[in-house]
């Protein structure tokens, strides 16, 4: 689907989506003065209680790892920094651990006949280290709207391990690659579908744009011993080069002590392929979680995330090498997270409308498409300023 056929339709889905909640208001028709104030007063705290209430109650946030959980009232403005920590150790195909012996000796390399190309893998990557500064906006012109800007700084790092030759299981040496950069930009709204004071519904909406990089570059070691500087796979790169749609829907629950949600959210590629000639799977993710507030300023939680997506869509002929990350059909997959988190917030003084939380993960179950590396454990810690 090209960009420019597919953002009418885009925009046309939030605005018909949007106009049926604050539209047909009926506080605003055919009520007596006091059933009014009424209306208005249990309205306000329905529309603010993702807002100005839930703000005041830690177990109204959702854990620190999950996007666009919650909106705000009408000229409420929320900073945040998140820093995201990911490792990977090993690999992986389908659902069972593959080492780097079957890799180099079973594995085909889809490159070969070309020059210099062997019959099978002959580089394997052995750990995997991503760090990503996010940081992010919100704000509110109307209650049942608020505007989102995210951008992020990532740091990448991936260590391999060449074997000798065409064939055999010799190891020649050892290197590491890196990349940092910017990310993909991401513009978006969410749009207000019902509340009722305990149970909260809003639309996700918006878009990735094709800020980050695709072309960095890193000094390797070849099978045949020497050490060119080539393009990196698409995994070590910053950014996806397409314009991407990026919709969903957030549900919130809040009683007492308790809170509970689920987010489902999704990466719909824009583009048929970006500048290299390629575009990433689409990716369809849901959330489902619960918290439990041990004070007004402290609330720990549990989520299970699970994810899907496809492998990439064509290939940069800039990217070839006996590398399992060169391939574009060893990406994507399915996967499933345990989450354990906490939430901090300041209920007074100068600490008052700020959140401080963490938010851990482990793997429960993959399904990976083609040898992977495989995730050992994430880390995501926040910090929110709501004002």
């Amino acid at each position: 689907m090209r960009l420019s056929a597919a953002l009418p339709g885009v925009l046309a889905l939030s605005v018909l989506t949007v106009l049926p909640a604050h539209a047909h208001d009926p506080a605003h028709h055919h009520e007596s003065v006091d059933a009014s104030s009424q209306r208005e007063s249990v309205k306000g705290i329905a529309l603010h209680g993702a807002g100005h209430e839930g703000h005041g109650r830690a177990s109204a946030h959702a854990p620190i790892g999950v996007m666009g959980d919650h909106m705000h009232g009408k000229g409420e403005w929320m900073l945040s920094y998140r820093y995201m920590y990911m490792d990977m150790d090993g690999n992986r195909k389908g659902d069972s651990s593959i080492d780097p012996v079957t890799i180099v000796t079973m594995e085909p390399n889809r490159f070969f006949g070309m020059a210099g190309q062997p019959s099978t893998l002959r580089v394997v990557p052995t750990h995997m280290s991503m760090e990503m500064h996010m940081f992010g906006a919100m704000y509110a012109p109307a209650d049942w709207v608020t505007l989102t800007a995210m951008a992020g700084y990532t740091e990448k790092d991936m260590d391999h391990t060449t074997f000798a030759g065409g064939a055999g299981t010799s190891v020649l040496g050892t290197f590491s690659t890196q990349s940092e950069g910017w990310g993909d930009v991401k513009l978006g709204g969410l749009f207000g579908l019902y509340d009722d004071g305990v149970n909260r519904v809003h639309l996700n909406a918006g878009i990735s744009l094709p800020t980050g990089s695709i072309k960095e570059s890193a000094t390797v070691l070849a099978p045949n011993g020497m050490t060119p500087r080539l393009r990196m796979p698409y995994a070590m790169q910053p950014g996806t080069g397409t314009y991407d749609f990026l919709p969903g829907v957030t549900y919130n629950g809040h009683s007492g002590a308790w809170g509970w949600g689920a987010q489902y959210r999704a990466e719909i590629r824009l583009e048929d392929e970006n500048d290299e000639g390629y575009a990433w799977g689409d990716k369809h993710a849901l959330s489902v979680w619960g918290s439990y507030e041990w004070a007004s300023w402290i609330s720990t939680s549990a989520r299970l995330s699970g994810t899907a997506q496809g492998d990439i869509d064509g290939i940069d002929p800039q990217i070839v090498a006996p590398v399992q990350t060169a391939d574009p059909d060893n990406y994507g997959g399915r996967a499933l997270d345990l989450m354990l988190g906490v939430n901090l917030l300041g209920t007074k003084g100068e600490v008052k409308g700020q959140r401080l939380a963490v938010e851990a993960g482990l793997p429960l179950y993959r399904d990976l498409n083609g040898p992977q590396m495989e995730t050992d454990w994430t880390l995501t810690l926040g910090w929110q300023y709501a004002f």
